[in-house]
């Protein structure tokens, strides 16, 4: 069984940092293409950052570049996000997802993938 394990989100002021982490466990993580996500109240879930197994395709939402990086640690069976310089627009529950094969295009949708953590909630608010 396929399981994907957030942790990592908490309440933070604006400009702070966080790093959330995202555990595999039942499938081979090498073969693991991991997304991030985050869904706001009342929004739909969007794509945060997306990387491919080789690490030399990504893909980072517009208003994330610069401040957000996603990484993988081969030894843990683990991806991350760093998050700096949070702003109150990065409120929202974040889930990782992954999938056995390549994300079809540019921007990752949910329905590309097939396995998601329950999400971990991130609070940025002064």
């Amino acid at each position: 069984q396929v399981q994907l394990v957030e942790s990592g989100g908490g309440l933070l002021q604006p400009g702070a940092s966080l790093r959330l982490s995202c555990v595999v466990s039942g499938f081979p993580f090498d073969s693991l293409y991991i997304g991030w996500f985050r869904q706001a109240p009342g929004k739909e879930r969007e794509a945060v950052s997306y990387m491919n197994i080789g690490g030399d395709i990504t893909y980072y939402k517009r208003a994330v570049r610069g401040r957000f990086t996603q990484s993988r640690d081969h030894a843990k069976n683990s991806v991350h996000l760093q998050m700096n310089n949070l702003k109150p627009e990065d409120t929202a529950v974040y889930f990782c997802a992954g999938v056995d094969r390549p994300v079809p295009r540019a921007i990752p949708l949910p329905s590309d993938f097939d396995y998601w953590g329950v999400g971990t909630q991130v609070t940025v608010s002064s």
